[in-house]
């Protein structure tokens, strides 16, 4: 009996060396097809935006002359129809607004 016993052991013992065997070579495979995709795939710059107060404040004054000039637009454009009316409003607003934001803002450098 005993000797039975130490044999189904020996057996159970050499199908779990030989299923780790076989998950570590697995495991290998894919440690070398994963360092290989990585040197072969170049890797996405993270853009992150700024934080902190100032940049937070700048985001929004943004925003605020994004707005104004889209205003300004669409006013032109529904007060006067006319495209030759609507190209020099946009003509203007695109000169006039790095102005009016370092003068509103106080944008100095």
């Amino acid at each position: 009996m005993s000797k039975e016993r130490a044999r189904r052991r020996a057996e159970r013992e050499a199908e779990r060396a030989r299923a780790m065997r076989v998950n570590e070579e697995r495991q290998a495979r894919g440690a070398r097809r994963r360092a290989l995709l990585a040197r072969l795939v170049p890797r996405p710059v993270r853009v992150r935006r700024q934080g902190g107060l100032i940049a937070r404040r700048h985001r929004v004054q943004n925003v605020v002359v994004g707005a104004a000039f889209l205003l300004v637009q669409a006013l032109a454009w529904l007060m006067w129809g006319s495209p030759a009316v609507s190209f020099a409003v946009l003509v203007l607003s695109l000169l006039l607004v790095p102005v009016v934001v370092t003068l509103a803002f106080d944008r100095r450098t």
